[in-house]
């Protein structure tokens, strides 16, 4: 009784004789395969077009959802220069918290935008940035060492904003010199859509965000 081949042996042969199916070409005709799509029974060469029909359905949808990236990036890129722009068309440094702020809810189209900054230059201590901050704020602040994104839970922060009780995402980014742990201040964004600012959002522009608004800032500080 001869033993049955080991179906890996088959596959290595076949591997290893390309040429197998040219010299007996009329089995690529004979043998059926189960189609999983269709369910029927499909030549072996049917098969292979269903086969490579699938890679082809799965490269197209991968290269749609890197278009549909792309196209996002590029969207948010054009909304950060026209927010720099705002910064650099900013007539004097006292006025740069609200280009900060006030440009953010413009180019980004965020409903609420503030920002609180402290140490500042004496000049500064009686603006509308840098009152209402408590210590637990600061040491807050402190303890932030990324942006946070996500549900707005009842945060000292997010009541500086002009309509806190509307605010059910958020977003709150940590003010720094380049190189300091300690933070001078911090930067609010909020809105009343649960799905605006959430946990599973990529916080790569928010980081840049930070340190353009740290750089715009930190002349206000004494």
């Amino acid at each position: 009784m001869t033993a049955p081949l080991d179906s890996t042996l088959v596959a290595q042969f076949l591997t290893d004789n390309p040429q197998f199916f040219e010299e007996h070409a009329d089995l690529l005709g004979e043998i059926k395969l189960s189609s999983p799509l269709t369910g029927r029974a499909v030549s072996l060469q049917e098969r292979q077009m269903e086969v490579l029909r699938d890679k082809y359905k799965t490269l197209e949808l991968r290269m749609s959802n890197l278009m549909r990236l792309a196209s996002e990036n590029e969207a948010i890129a054009n909304k950060f220069h026209r927010w720099t722009q705002v910064l650099l068309q900013s007539e004097d440094i006292g006025s740069m918290p609200h280009a900060v702020a006030g440009g953010l809810k413009t180019a980004f189209d965020v409903p609420q935008a503030t920002l609180r900054i402290w140490n500042t230059a004496p000049d500064y201590q009686d603006e509308w940035f840098v009152k209402g901050v408590s210590e637990d704020a600061r040491i807050f602040a402190n303890s932030l060492l990324a942006p946070y994104c996500g549900a707005n839970k009842d945060f000292e922060a997010v009541r500086w904003l002009d309509d806190p009780s509307a605010v059910v995402s958020t977003v709150i980014i940590p003010l720094r010199k380049a190189g300091d742990k300690q933070a001078f201040g911090l930067l609010i964004m909020g809105s009343q859509d649960a799905n605006r600012f959430t946990s599973l959002m990529a916080t790569d522009f928010l980081v840049h965000i930070g340190e353009t608004s740290s750089t715009a800032l930190a002349w206000l500080l004494a």
